[in-house]
Parts: structure tokens; C-alpha cells; sequence
């Protein structure tokens, strides 16, 4: 490679190419110059993920001149800034979308935390009401923004569905609160719920206590499509229009470090507020006072999403449009109507060996969780000490999980996408069957929990606990880093209504199903507990073909990257082509 140096002294037309590791070709318009000093190129070396197909170096060639007055170099190429080793324009994706991820999941901790305690402690209500509210009501209210959504989308831009989406969601925390809590007793129909049960029987008393405490029931549904719309639908999806497979192998684990230090201190300000509710004096509404201060927050933490939204689509996303390589279709189609979206993504493997992955998680973890959080009540039927208990759940899932994203980026760099995809379903079936087996196993162990100052109640409550920390754990650093990476070589159509139907319907349907199978275990066998065995053997069948689906997704994800590679190469073909042909058209004019 020639060192910098002067050109030859007779006129000639000067060229460089500068090769460095760039996800689009630039081709600037050849000038003819007298003379030019070009710079060295600067290589740099792409990094990846052991075990996944690269994208290939483009080339950017670049035409570089001098006028022949003066004898200065002119750069084609400056190099960019980096700081810690990372380009600074990579920094201004990163950093706003962690802002946005933080505020997300803060809200979102604080929303979960109190849906649960607000249905479980109602009155007429408990525990068994949530499989009735993830079924009957959470679903369709899921199927029926996923219509909505894939109508909007098909006329909205981006920046104008995200801010449809959300606003609805900061606008009713904010009138719960303030409006529709303080109205309870008038908004409840507590007396015909009361009659009701009395001629229907104790046996519907999850459905008539969904109708008697509505609003709470559509509370709890609102904070459940939080996650899935704002955090699978809006963020990640946004996140991957702006941000390149390199980046997101190297950040997206990342993503969760400042979200699970938001999970820490949302849930110290849920125990917080727990315990100012247990200081108040009797005759002072304790729930109204947390709730207006909890929404207000979550109500803070929106706009603040918003404005991050807003800032980077007017300095971010000017910049990255056109400089990621698309894979659209060849030809120009209408867009789609539902029907046929779904039809679209039913006929494709990958997105059906994706949308299982979710569907699995949530039926496993469903299986275990309302299990769990029965024996919660039991322990704790004060509304305030439950709440107390789930803001410290939250606290230690957010401190396990920040472990945990930091040993994920190790994961993805020795093993690869295969080995972190099958990490979350491994950790669910162990801790599932221990938690499983201490439930059925009590009697004969409760002698040595009693030596350890346990009851076997309050240690099905703990093993529940970690259960549920470690499995969510791994999903957030692992299980949900895998997915949204899985949608990155796809098409656009493909990845935004795939990733629509597969967040929003999948999530739920997964949770729902789950609350199907207690609903018909419970029936056929009598009550929960006589269940549990049978419902630890479904839950070693589903995890099973979850470990297949994952296994058989892996080498899809790698023939969808080794695809988009080969679209790459193509795209460096046609302009290395065309290259010459426009360096023949001054000479000929």
C-alpha cells in the first residue's frame, strides 16, 4: 500500500479509494484536478458474534481532489470521532434509546406491581381472577389493537403511530388516578355484583368479580399492553429501524443495565409507598394517595419517553435513513389487510418457530406464576404488606438481572445467538420443578423448614419468588435480546407486522393459554392444588418444544444472515459496476 506522498507532477485525473467498514457505498461525482495529495486508508476491523454469519466490509469509495492552486491536501473521508472505541454518532442512538428503555420498564415495574395488588386485594375478588382477566378480557382487548395497529400503520408514519400509541396509555394512568379511583364507588356496580353471585354461585365468582371491579379489571389490562405495545411494539421496534446487526450484537444486551436500575428504584418507590400507606391514620385513603403519587410518575415518565422519541427522529434518524441496507420487496404490493397479514406470517416458518418462542415463555411462566402468587395472598393478606413484598420482588429481579445483562454480552460472544436463545427455557424448567416439587412435597419437608424457621407456606412463597426472578431475569437479558435480534434480517413488511402480530397477540396468547389450562384443571380436578402435578408435566412438555423451536430458529437465523450478506455483496457489485461508467462521462463530454 503506497504511503502518502506527492502525485506526479503531469495533470491526471486523481482517485482514491478509502476502504473501511461502513453499511452503505457512497460514490461521490468524479472531478477532474490538476493535482492531489491522498490521504492513507484507514481500515477497521468488524467485530461479531462467534457462531453467526458476518455481514461482508462494503467498500466506500470515495473520489478525493485538489484544486490546482494549491498544494494542500483535501480529505475525502474524515475519520469519525470515537470515544471509548465506539463511534460518537453510535453513542447518540445508544444513550437515547437506554434513556427511553428506562423510563419504559420503570413505569412498566411500577404498573405491574400494582395491577396485582389492586385485583388480587379487591373486594369479591382474589388470586383466580387473573387467569378469567388474561383470557376473556386481556386477549381480545390484545387482538383488537393489533387490528388497529396494522390499520394505522398502513397510514401513519413512524413517528406519528408511536405517538398515537402512547399518548392513549400516559393520558388513562393519569385519569385513573385522579378521576375514575376517586369515583369507584359510583363507577362499581357493587350491589348487582353481590346478587349475581348469590344466585349464580361461588363457582363464577371470578367472572362477576371482573364486572363488579371493572375498573381495576381495565387497569390491570392497560398496564399489561404497556408491555407489550410501548416495550415490544414501540421501542423495539424503533430501536431496530436506527441501529445496524453490528450494533445491535454489541448494545441490545446493553439496553438492560439502566432498565433494571430502573426495576431497582421503582420497586424501592413502590415499597415506599407501601409503607406511607401503613403509616396513615384510619379514615385516610391510603390506595388513593399511592396511586395518585405512583401514576404521576408513570405519567412523567411517558412525556420524558416522548420528548427522547421526539429529539431523536430530528437528529438520529435524518442521519441513518438510506445508510442501512433495506431488503424490500422486489416489486411494489398494496399493503396488506389484517386477513392477510396473518395469513402472510402463518405460511412463514420463521416467524411461526419466533412466535412459539413467546407463546412458551408465556404459558411457562403462567403455570408457575399464579400458583405463586396465591400463596402470596395467603401470606400476606394485607394489601399493604403484599405490596411491600412485590416491591422487593422487583428490587432484587432488577439487581439479578443487572448480573445477568452483564454476563450476556459474554454469552453472546463466546457461545452465539444459538446457545443464549436456549439459556431462558433451561432456567424455567430447573427452577419451575423445584418450586413444583415443594409445593407437592410440604408435608414431608415441613419438619426441616420448621428448623429453619420456615413454614412450608412462607418457603413456597420464597422458591416461588426466586423462580420468578431468575427466569425473568434471563428472558430480559437473554430471551428478549435473541428476539429482537431474530427480526433484523427480515424484510420490512415481514418485521413490522410480524413483530406486530408476534408482540402484541402472541404475548397474550401465551398468558392466556396458560390461564386456559389452570381454567380446565381446576374444573376437571376440583381446585388449583389438585392440579399442580399435572400442570408440572405440561410445563415439561411445553419447555420441551420450546427447546425444538429455538433449536430450529438458530440455523433460520443464520440463512437469513447469510442472505442479507449476499444482498450486501450484490449491492457493492452494482456500484463497483457503475463506478467506471460514471468516470467516462466527463472525458467523453
Amino acid at each position: 500500500m503506497a504511503a502518502l506522498g506527492c502525485a506526479r507532477a503531469m495533470p491526471v485525473r486523481a482517485t482514491a479509494r478509502l476502504s473501511f467498514t461502513r453499511p452503505v457505498a457512497i460514490r461521490a461525482v468524479p472531478l477532474v484536478q490538476k493535482r492531489a495529495l491522498v490521504p492513507q486508508p484507514l481500515v477497521h476491523k468488524a467485530t461479531g458474534i462467534k457462531g453467526l454469519p458476518q455481514l461482508p466490509s462494503r467498500v466506500v469509495k470515495v473520489q478525493a481532489s485538489a484544486t490546482p492552486a494549491d498544494n494542500m491536501p483535501v480529505l475525502a473521508a474524515a475519520e469519525e470521532k470515537k470515544f471509548l472505541g465506539v463511534p460518537v454518532f453510535t453513542w447518540q442512538k445508544i444513550l437515547p434509546l437506554g434513556l427511553m428503555f428506562f423510563c419504559i420498564l420503570f413505569n412498566y415495574t411500577i404498573l405491574r406491581d400494582t395491577k396485582d395488588v389492586l385485583v388480587v386485594t379487591a373486594p369479591g375478588s382474589g388470586a383466580e381472577i387473573i387467569p378469567f382477566l388474561k383470557t376473556w378480557v386481556n386477549l381480545p382487548m390484545a387482538i383488537g389493537f393489533t387490528v388497529l395497529y396494522t390499520k394505522l400503520a398502513n397510514v401513519l408514519n413512524n413517528e406519528q403511530l408511536f405517538y398515537t400509541c402512547i399518548f392513549p396509555f400516559i393520558a388513562f394512568f393519569g385519569a385513573f388516578a385522579f378521576v375514575l379511583y376517586p369515583m369507584q364507588e359510583m363507577l362499581h356496580p357493587t350491589e348487582w355484583a353481590k346478587n349475581l353471585l348469590e344466585k349464580a354461585g361461588p363457582r363464577f365468582a371470578g367472572p362477576i368479580a371482573i364486572i363488579r371491579n371493572w375498573t381495576y379489571c381495565l387497569f390491570y389490562v392497560m398496564a399489561e399492553l404497556w408491555g407489550s405495545v410501548v416495550v415490544s411494539v414501540l421501542f423495539w421496534g424503533f430501536a431496530n429501524q436506527i441501529t445496524t446487526v453490528d450494533e445491535a450484537k454489541q448494545f441490545y444486551p446493553l439496553f438492560g443495565l439502566g432498565a433494571n436500575v430502573a426495576l431497582i428504584f421503582s420497586g424501592r418507590a413502590v415499597k415506599i409507598f407501601s409503607q406511607i400507606r401503613a403509616n396513615l391514620p384510619p379514615g385516610v385513603d391510603g390506595w388513593g394517595l399511592s396511586l395518585r403519587g405512583l401514576m404521576s410518575m408513570v405519567v412523567l415518565g411517558g412525556f420524558i419517553i416522548s420528548a427522547v422519541f421526539w429529539w431523536l427522529n430530528r437528529t438520529v434518524v435524518p442521519r441513518v435513513q438510506g445508510s442501512i441496507p433495506k431488503r424490500d420487496k422486489k416489486k411494489k404490493k398494496e399493503p396488506m389487510g389484517v386477513a392477510e397479514s396473518f395469513t402472510f406470517l402463518a405460511k412463514n416458518p420463521y416467524i411461526r418457530d419466533l412466535a412459539f418462542l413467546v407463546v412458551a415463555y408465556g404459558i411457562s411462566i403462567n403455570l408457575v406464576e399464579v400458583t405463586w402468587k396465591s400463596k402470596i395472598k395467603a401470606q400476606f393478606p394485607n394489601p399493604n404488606d403484599y405490596s411491600a413484598f412485590m416491591g422487593d420482588f422487583s428490587t432484587a429481579t432488577g439487581a439479578v438481572t443487572f448480573t445477568m445483562m452483564i454476563i450476556s454480552r459474554w454469552i453472546f460472544s463466546k457461545f452465539g445467538w444459538g446457545m443464549a436463545a436456549l439459556i431462558t427455557p433451561t432456567v424455567l424448567l430447573l427452577t419451575g420443578v423445584i418450586f413444583f416439587s415443594l409445593v407437592l412435597f410440604s408435608g414431608p419437608l415441613e419438619p426441616g423448614l420448621m428448623a429453619l424457621g420456615l413454614t412450608p407456606l412462607y418457603a413456597a412463597v420464597l422458591v416461588g419468588a426466586a423462580q420468578n426472578i431468575f427466569s425473568k431475569s434471563s428472558k430480559y437479558s437473554l430471551f428478549d435480546p435473541c428476539k429482537e435480534m431474530a427480526y433484523i434480517p427480515l424484510d420490512q413488511e415481514t418485521k413490522t407486522k410480524g413483530k406486530a402480530a408476534i408482540d402484541v397477540i402472541c404475548n397474550p396468547l401465551g398468558k392466556s393459554g396458560g390461564a386456559l389450562i389452570q381454567q380446565f384443571m381446576i374444573i376437571g380436578f376440583g381446585s388449583l392444588a389438585a392440579s399442580t402435578p399435572y400442570l408440572g408435566l405440561i410445563l415439561l412438555g411445553i419447555v420441551a418444544m420450546w427447546i425444538y423451536a429455538a433449536k430450529d430458529l438458530d440455523w433460520r437465523f443464520a440463512a437469513a444472515q447469510e442472505e442479507m450478506a449476499r444482498a450486501a455483496e450484490s449491492a457493492d457489485a452494482d456500484d463497483s459496476a457503475a463506478a467506471p461508467a460514471a468516470e467516462t462521462k466527463p472525458a467523453s463530454a
